[in-house]
């Protein structure tokens, strides 16, 4: 027999009734029945019930035995009475007798409980990741995420793409965040950076003559952490394709992302992707207030601006006679209450504004009636045009946010939101993604003047030479993201190959040739030597498993996770280095003022 198990804990059942088994694994639960022993013993694939009572030889033992002590018992498989049986569990109509008893390795007094559902802080769950990481939905999380993994693989093989590793030690690129630097013990004073993504190894991927790569890529940013973005590290589906144009690279990545939500998403609505919604970035922005909308929600935002133009509400009317104002109203079907339109504004003020006006409807036995404060001010022809634009009716209401659409936009956004779940619009059993196209190249500081890259510099300006001679603020990007319920999943664009576009397109932003080939001087070069029109995307792969597992937190998601403050508190990263390292490597450590 072999040194540790015969079986895993989910293999017995009611056929190996009388067999001599051996399993080992972690002392799930103890239950004391006057006399009689039982344990839940689990390992990785399930939990088996062993028992043991005084005629046990190693009862005396057993008794000493603790939660999460990991052991080996030797025992009979016999059956449960019929009035027994558990039926959640595949070994459920059986039970080992224990005659041999291992310790394998006990267990001090835990600082977390795996067995039930406690809720613990995050401080101590990651302190203490291994012991947290034995609970069951945890290693339902982990067994997800690999195999999602594994899915996304196989599809990509299926589509004839194949996969190759890009360097982790690399030169510094700007991405959008801050590098994790390396210092190099042979060059001092020099670094490396960790890669943001392996964008520029990507493309030169494609120059080298290979028609489609992938990787599932890991990828170091210096960022501020969000409940789905870790502050150091993540990993993506990363791909690249030569001799393409946007639809093309739409079509090869949709049906992996459907096919891996339909596999794993527990039997919730995926939508084809023949029907996913292409939006541009700006309707995406005055609709739903977010270039990653939930569409899961069917509200849309309008703009009302017009009823509100030398109105008898002032705020608003003085508003529009600035440049560049606009008012724009928020439906909410079946919001038609005062007591939710007083919950809605007080939800706008807890977000830094001073309120946000309403307008619901209501029956009056004689007719409906507009009500609320901006009802009252603008009179009953433009509160009914208002009505008929968003085609609302009784029992309907209508919010209003005003100013310059980039003041107010995310406000906007999260409360389309708020009142789409607190009314229960959102279709909870669906995965609803869209393409968010067309996104501006640049953007202009309003305080300076200077103009920008608002998005990823690398894309193909739509148009070519003839949109960079033109107003900078029109020129938009071949560069795309796929939204889902609220997240970016997808990001990516039709790369921009040419080196006169190129520098043209970085000194509209105030960056001279010399600094391009500087900073991007491989890609630079290599545009040089027959560089065919290529583009692609990546994936983040955290955010998909924090959707299909039905997570809040991208660290339920990650094995490993940093805390907040980007923080390994099991690890205790980071650290001080010590003297000799930083000798080896020419450094010296500033003291911070206190």
């Amino acid at each position: 027999m072999h040194a540790y198990r015969s079986q895993t804990c989910a293999e017995l059942n009611k056929s190996n009734v009388g067999d001599n088994v051996r399993l080992s694994g972690w002392v799930h639960r103890i239950r004391d029945h006057g006399g009689l022993l039982f344990i839940d013993l689990r390992d990785h694939y399930g939990i088996t019930q062993v028992m043991a009572d005084p005629d046990s030889p190693v009862f005396a033992e057993l008794e000493k035995v603790r939660s999460e002590w990991c052991i080996r018992i030797d025992g009979n498989v016999m059956a449960r009475d019929e009035s027994l049986v558990n039926a959640n569990i595949p070994t459920g109509e059986i039970e080992v007798f224990i005659r041999d008893l291992e310790v394998l390795g006990a267990a001090q007094e835990l600082p977390l409980m795996v067995f039930g559902d406690q809720e613990y802080p995050e401080e101590t769950r990651l302190k203490h990741r291994y012991l947290d990481l034995r609970r069951d939905q945890m290693q339902k999380n982990m067994v997800l995420r690999s195999d999602v993994v594994s899915s996304i693989r196989k599809r990509m093989w299926d589509r004839e793409f194949r996969e190759f590793q890009t360097p982790i030690i690399t030169a510094s690129s700007p991405e959008g965040a801050r590098d994790f630097l390396v210092p190099s013990r042979l060059h001092p004073g020099k670094f490396y950076a960790l890669p943001q993504a392996p964008q520029q190894f990507k493309q030169l991927i494609m120059v080298s003559g290979f028609d489609k790569y992938f990787q599932i890529a890991p990828c170091f940013r210096d960022e501020d952490p969000r409940a789905d973005r870790s502050p150091t590290d993540f990993y993506q589906l990363d791909l690249e394709m030569s001799f393409v144009e946007q639809q093309d690279v739409f079509d090869t990545i949709a049906p992996v992302i459907a096919g891996v939500f339909e596999e794993f998403g527990g039997g919730r609505k995926v939508d084809a992707p023949g029907e996913w919604a292409q939006i541009s970035y700006r309707d995406a922005a005055l609709w739903y207030g977010s270039d990653k909308p939930d569409l899961r929600n069917p509200i849309k935002m309008q703009v009302v601006s017009e009823h509100f133009a030398g109105s008898g509400f002032a705020i608003f009317a003085k508003l529009l006679e600035q440049e560049g104002t606009e008012i724009r109203a928020i439906p909410a079907p079946t919001g038609g209450s005062r007591k939710f339109c007083d919950r809605m504004n007080k939800f706008a003020q807890q977000e830094g504004l001073p309120g946000m006006g309403y307008i619901f409807w209501r029956d009056q036995g004689e007719g409906m009636e507009a009500a609320g404060p901006l009802a009252k001010n603008i009179g009953p022809e433009r509160t009914e045009a208002i009505r008929q634009q968003l085609g609302l009716g009784v029992g309907d209401a209508a919010f209003f946010l005003g100013g310059k659409p980039k003041a107010f936009e995310p406000v906007a956004g999260r409360a389309r939101n708020v009142i789409g779940e607190e009314l229960g619009l959102i279709d909870k059993d669906r995965f609803a993604f869209a393409w968010i196209v067309d996104f501006p190249i640049y953007e202009k500081d309003e305080e300076t003047g200077k103009i920008d890259f608002e998005h990823n510099p690398f894309s193909m300006p739509q148009g070519g030479m003839d949109a960079l001679n033109g107003d900078p603020l029109d020129v938009l990007g071949y560069q795309y993201d796929l939204a889902c319920n609220g997240y970016e999943l997808v990001s990516g664009a039709i790369r921009n190959h040419k080196p006169d576009l190129m520098l043209k397109a970085f000194e509209i932003a105030g960056y001279g040739a010399d600094e391009v080939k500087n900073r991007f001087g491989a890609l630079f070069n290599a545009f040089h030597y027959g560089a065919p029109p290529h583009g692609g995307c990546a994936a983040g792969i955290d955010r998909i498993v924090m959707l299909l597992a039905d997570q809040q937190n991208i660290r339920e998601v990650i094995m490993f996770p940093m805390n907040q403050r980007a923080e390994d508190l099991m690890m205790n990263a980071p650290s001080d280095p010590a003297s000799e390292q930083l000798r080896e490597l020419n450094l010296r450590v500033i003291p911070q003022d206190s």
